[in-house]
């Protein structure tokens, strides 16, 4: 089935209200502001010994509630806002940032419609400064001010129109300035002469993209006789000079953090240009910096993972290459390792990015080996709905590939997956359309399609039952809870009627799917599958082929069962049948033509197509389709219609209004044959069938069932009550009918056909070869009957030989 890619998602943390937040903030001595409610944070918050303020992702931010926030709190060293745009921040607030917070060691202003440079260069105890995304800066007043701070170590200006002039103004001007992080300024990035010079300066760092950064990282190092492998620089800072210079680990613990904001911003743009920095070191980078020890830049650097990978969200298209080269580079480990994390944005984020990665193959495939898949199963259980819809999404592209689905249904994938769309059925389609989907693809396999259906193996829900049985001696409870454990049809059949289209079309194909088991059609008609699904296909009229396909074709796997092809007669399903079938989407009319096909098996619903207007709907694809499948079908729906067996029924009347509409069966019936006949004719070559007539030799035979093969139709199976059906057309009075039911008999019977053996057993049993033989050799019968009437009988003699050795 399909399988979707995500990207970045902002999470939103729950509202507090005032009376918490003020009991709260005098604990701590960090504080993170609520995107939800800042104007409440800014009444709320008076905290004794306040150092760090944080304001991720807060949009609605104003002046007025960074004043009052810095007033009330004029001890502050660390102020952190951004990335995100904030458009009512302005120079008038970093201004009341300066003059209260004069302590302030480290300030992140990312993304800012403007900043006072004069005021952030009054703030002398100023180390750390980013200004990264932030617009209409003057750097000739920027590299003046900011180039006198004494105590100056870091300045980020990444994603900013900086050039090559100002950076050596401030390179000249502070003696402190020890790195200039300018990632993504494409002015500075386009003067390469300039960045080499720089790189080389003695003591100073100048990062860009296109330059290596561990080797310009490393050249900081106190220690300059470590050797240069091109390894994990942050890594070798950790073990090897960690906690020889406090002020030299503040600073390389500053770049982990800059970088993890600054390579997932990059991360946002699918523009090629970065193509070869990813590959050369962008994966590396961000590999490198999930296995910090600060959780943050863990999990941001998941994100950027999870978002870099992906280069059209749309149609799921992951660059292979960059897959592969976190593949490569140990992320899949990592990923898994820090998916098993205590902390919740972890898990979510690292589901997310093992999602994005394994709709390639060959991760898939590492994900699998590294025990990914039970990890995952475990993250769907989560009671944070993030967490659970990520795991979701990675159990949904792992369930893509064959091998996968037998160690997702052993790990209880199934039951997570069917336990999460109970949880979250009123609430959270992202969710809904994942989980559905997974069970679409593990519903495909025939092995797990009992196992979805049961959610969970027969012998687990036993076990729970007797447990509680046990436990409670109360039927009624136990029952309840076995309803609830055992009811992954009758969630797909409630998905269904989902308000989201992507949920009703992935619930609509895990139906198909499973429908074609017998005791899973029975079942999902007990849960009411057959009005659920007469209801979607009545409703989407307007939606996509994706969604029209999987309604159609549920309807089609359910109405193998005669008593279900009536029901869904009886419940209106042929009038949007009929619409499907005019659709121009090859798919859609397709799987349309196979579901009336099915229907028409029976005499009342045959009627049903007539009197609603099928028979020019159905006339139409079988002349005009792309799809040999789609006229296949057509023609044989027709000659189910027509074969003499409505005929009684169109006396009595047994329309769905409980009387025959008056429709001219005659006439419809010309147009019927008429059509048949040309269909069948279509694979006739008159030359070779007037050779084989008078030859009848093996070579002429063979050539002509080559001709007429109709690949796909291999993989339909037909009943004993089917079979006999076409038997008896062989016998009609109607040389059309004759001609079209011996080339469905030779469809059914060509060796190498999924069902070929199943269907010579069938024919044999009911006596068939006596039929075919005189239809053979009968004067009156026409000659393409007659022809394809002997091919038959050789398979039939060629399957017996097969069921001999």
């Amino acid at each position: 089935m399909n399988r979707r890619v995500r990207r970045k998602v902002t999470r939103s943390r729950a509202p507090k209200g005032k009376q918490q937040i003020e009991q709260e903030s005098e604990k701590q001595e960090v504080f993170h502001l609520n995107p939800s409610q800042i104007h409440l944070d800014a009444i709320g918050l008076r905290a004794n010994g306040l150092r760090e303020l944080t304001g991720d992702h807060c949009r609605e931010l104003s002046d007025a509630v960074v004043s009052v926030i810095t007033a009330r709190h004029e001890g502050l060293e660390s102020l952190q806002l951004g990335p995100d745009e904030c458009e009512r921040v302005t120079g008038d607030a970093i201004r009341a940032v300066a003059m209260c917070c004069v302590r302030l060691r480290s300030i992140r202003v990312s993304g800012l419609r403007e900043v006072d440079e004069m005021a952030l260069g009054d703030l002398t105890a100023l180390r750390f400064l980013s200004v990264a995304g932030t617009s209409n800066l003057k750097w000739s007043t920027a590299s003046h001010c900011w180039g006198k701070l004494p105590n100056l170590v870091g300045l980020d200006v990444s994603r900013t129109d900086i050039g090559p002039k100002a950076v050596s103004g401030l390179f000249s001007l502070s003696g402190s300035l020890r790195v200039l992080c300018a990632l993504n300024c494409h002015t500075l990035e386009e003067d390469t002469n300039f960045v080499s010079c720089h790189n080389s300066s003695r003591g100073k760092l100048l990062l860009t993209l296109y330059d290596d950064m561990f080797k310009g990282l490393r050249s900081l190092f106190a220690d300059k006789t470590m050797k240069d492998d091109g390894g994990n620089v942050f890594l070798d800072w950790r073990n090897c000079e960690k906690g020889k210079n406090k002020n030299f680990d503040v600073l390389m613990a500053w770049l982990e953090w800059i970088l993890s904001h600054s390579l997932l911003r990059i991360a946002e743009s699918t523009l090629l240009e970065f193509d070869r920095f990813w590959l050369s070191q962008g994966a590396k980078i961000l590999l490198s910096l999930m296995q910090s020890e600060e959780e943050e830049v863990q999990e941001r650097a998941a994100t950027g993972i999870a978002t870099f990978v992906v280069t059209d969200e749309e149609n799921a298209n992951i660059d292979p290459e960059r897959a592969e080269s976190v593949m490569k580079g140990g992320g899949v480990k990592l990923l898994l390792n820090l998916a098993s994390s205590w902390r919740e944005g972890l898990q979510a984020e690292s589901a997310k990015a093992i999602a994005n990665l394994s709709v390639n193959s060959g991760v898939a495939r590492s994900v699998a080996e590294e025990g990914g898949i039970t990890i995952l199963t475990n993250l769907a259980k989560s009671m944070n709905k993030q967490v659970a819809e990520e795991a979701a999404g990675g159990l949904w592209n792992l369930s893509v590939g064959e091998e996968h689905k037998g160690a997702i249904t052993e790990a209880g994938g199934v039951k997570a997956l069917v336990d999460l769309i109970f949880k979250w059925s009123a609430d959270g389609d992202g969710l809904l359309e994942r989980a559905a989907g997974a069970l679409a693809n593990l519903a495909a396999d025939d092995k797990c399609s009992m196992e979805v259906s049961v959610a969970g193996g027969v012998h687990a829900l036993a076990a729970r039952a007797l447990a509680n049985l046990a436990a409670h001696g109360d039927s009624n409870n136990n029952n309840a809870a076995v309803g609830q454990e055992a009811g992954a049809l009758e969630a797909l059949v409630q998905l269904t009627r989902s308000e989201n289209a992507a949920v009703r079309q992935e619930a609509a194909g895990a139906l198909w799917n499973l429908s074609f088991d017998d005791r899973n059609r029975e079942a999902i008609a007990a849960a009411g599958g057959v009005e659920a699904l007469v209801a979607l296909a009545q409703a989407c009229s307007d939606a996509s082929p994706g969604l029209q396909e999987r309604a159609a074709g549920a309807l089609w796997g359910l109405s193998v069962s005669e008593a279900n092809s009536i029901a869904i007669g009886r419940e209106g399903g042929v009038p949007p049948l009929i619409a499907l079938a005019r659709s121009e989407m090859e798919d859609v009319h397709e799987t349309a033509a196979g579901a009336l096909w099915n229907l028409a098996f029976n005499p009342g619903n045959a009627l049903r197509i007539v009197e609603e207007g099928g028979v020019p709907g159905l006339v139409h694809l079988c002349s005009s389709s792309e799809s040999k499948m789609a006229r296949f079908m057509a023609a044989l729906a027709l000659a189910y219609m027509f074969d003499g067996r409505m005929d009684e029924v169109a006396v009595r009347g047994i329309s769905a209004e409980g009387s025959s509409k008056g429709v001219n069966l005659e006439g419809a019936r010309r147009m019927a044959l008429k059509h048949i006949e040309a269909f069948v004719l279509s694979f006739v070559d008159p030359q070779a069938f007037s050779t084989a007539a008078a030859s009848s030799g093996p070579a002429a035979l063979a050539q002509i069932m080559e001709a007429a093969r109709i690949n796909e139709a291999g993989h339909l199976r037909c009943s004993n009550s089917e079979i006999a059906r076409f038997i008896g057309m062989l016998r009609n009075q109607s040389s059309i009918l004759k001609a079209c039911a011996a080339f469905a008999l030779l469809q059914f019977t060509i060796p190498g056909g999924r069902h070929a053996m199943h269907h010579a057993k069938l024919l044999q049993n009911a006596g068939a070869a006596r039929v075919l033989r005189s239809s053979a050799a009968a004067a009156t019968a026409p000659l393409e009957a007659k022809i394809l009437a002997r091919i038959i009988l050789r398979n039939l003699e060629h399957h017996q030989i097969d069921a001999s050795l």
